[in-house]
């Protein structure tokens, strides 16, 4: 019988993760050859290699895929055990990993991190920004603890609460401001400047302008909205954007910005986590947290 450890666990996810010693152990903080001995004596205890290693590349094996998953449930396992552990002593979370959109994360996070930290003492808060694909993998694997996304998610494993509804705001260059705001039908026929794919602001976007997902479009794939703000400014297009992101966004842009008369688009931000997770009392109280900081955020 195998008796590997929950350490050799963590630092064999590591290295399927990052498929390269070195950076496994970056991520691990300990030296190379200290990883590598755990590895090497996780695979002789399991009796069979876990990975493929070559001069460039270290990948799992058929074997070591399998074991990935089951590992990864091991591992959320034992995280939960030490969450029931405070929860059993009536402590208060001393560490939150949070997740974020990145089109939530820079306006919403400074003063969510303000006011978590008012509330609990102590709180170390890690923040993980990403896309909503790589959020919800991080959260099924028990790597982040909850999660601010736009709903839904429909995930049955996950319990989700709306905090907050956005509008999106028509960002255009200063010269065409008092002009008309064009319809939905209106912006298909203008040159909307988009978010890269994978961002679910992206598709909202195109949503609403009822253009289909897989449409390839003459303009910009940006990855921030800081940098379509920047571009609407040098007068190459139009971009919607988030309410909450128009005070820092537009602040240094020769830009316009004005609200849809009707049908506004908007979204419903949320907050997932595990529904599993012994701290969904807690997290239940972070999110009333989120959703009056994000009040005071999105308010006209």
């Amino acid at each position: 019988m195998a008796n590997f450890t929950l350490k050799q666990l963590r630092y064999f996810e590591a290295l399927a993760a990052q498929g390269h010693f070195g950076r496994a152990a970056d991520l691990c903080n300990v030296s190379q050859p200290a990883l590598s001995m755990q590895i090497k004596e996780l695979e002789e205890q399991l009796g069979t290699p876990l990975f493929e290693r070559s001069a460039r590349q270290v990948r799992l094996t058929g074997f070591g895929e399998v074991f990935s998953g089951h590992a990864r449930a091991v591992l959320r396992g034992a995280d939960e055990l030490s969450d029931m552990a405070r929860v059993a002593q009536e402590r208060i979370m001393g560490r939150l990993r949070l997740g974020v959109i990145p089109t939530i994360a820079p306006y919403l996070l400074p003063a969510v991190i303000k006011g978590l930290t008012a509330r609990y003492e102590g709180l170390d808060i890690h923040v993980r920004e990403t896309l909503t694909s790589k959020l919800l993998a991080d959260l099924e694997a028990g790597k982040i603890d909850a999660a601010i996304v736009a709903l839904p998610v429909s995930e049955p494993a996950f319990t989700e609460v709306a905090l907050f509804d956005e509008r999106f705001v028509l960002v255009r260059p200063f010269a065409q401001e008092g002009e008309p705001v064009p319809s939905a039908e209106g912006l298909r026929e203008m040159r909307l400047l988009l978010l890269e794919e994978g961002h679910c602001f992206r598709d909202q976007a195109l949503s609403f302008c009822g253009v289909p997902q897989l449409r390839t479009r003459d303009g910009l794939d940006a990855s921030s909205l800081s940098t379509l703000v920047q571009m609407v400014g040098a007068g190459i297009g139009v971009t919607l954007i988030p309410q909450m992101a128009v005070g820092v966004e537009t602040r240094s842009a020769d830009v316009s910005v004005a609200r849809f008369q009707s049908s506004e688009p908007n979204r419903t931000v949320g907050m997932i986590w595990r529904k599993s997770s012994p701290l969904a009392e807690q997290f239940g109280e972070v999110a009333e947290i989120v959703r009056d900081v994000a009040n005071g955020l999105t308010a006209d």
